[in-house]
């Protein structure tokens, strides 16, 4: 396989469980396939201790706005997106496999944004809150108020049409 941003050759380090590719001796960068980064996102995974310090050319200057390719989907270009709602740092994605490409150092700043699963997930409800609240409430109230106008509809027609004058069994009622 090839080195999305440097085009060097990927090697295959294994840690532990998790066998990922790593790209030493070029841009330092590291290879996920689909969910393996959730192995080592947490600062409480050792696992992803041993990915921080992959090998690499410190003269090596990579561009960061050119297009990539997934190593493993020919043809396949990859998605760029920001990895959390703190919106820090931008990972590379396949649409296709779910890989996930990090350049150097990204792993050490991911296992630093949040200390735990249910931090990420409390960052996140803080974030659309803020962002989608007052429109969420504004549905909210409309849908409320539809919904109080068509229970005074039923009430109405409660009493022009009771549920036994409807042909068949009515258990659940007709209003």
């Amino acid at each position: 396989m090839r080195c999305p941003a440097c085009g060097n050759d990927l090697r295959e380090k294994t840690v532990g469980d998790l066998t990922v590719d790593v790209c030493e001796g070029g841009c330092g960068g590291v290879w996920f396939d689909a969910f393996e980064l959730k192995k080592v996102d947490e600062p409480t995974e050792s696992l992803g201790i041993q990915l921080l310090d992959v090998p690499r050319d410190e003269s090596l200057v990579l561009d960061p706005t050119r297009k990539r390719t997934c190593p493993r989907c020919e043809g396949m270009t990859l998605m760029r997106h920001f990895f959390s709602v703190k919106c820090q740092i931008e990972v590379d994605e396949c649409p296709k496999c779910a890989g996930v490409w990090l350049d150097h150092e990204e792993l050490a700043k991911i296992r630093s944004l949040f200390g735990s699963e249910a931090e990420a997930k409390q960052a996140a409800r803080e974030y659309f809150a803020e962002a989608f609240g007052p429109e969420l409430a504004a549905v909210a109230a409309r849908s409320d108020r539809q919904t109080r106008k068509a229970e005074k509809f039923a009430r109405m027609f409660r009493f022009l049409c009771p549920s036994f004058y409807l042909p068949g069994k009515q258990d659940w009622g007709a209003f």
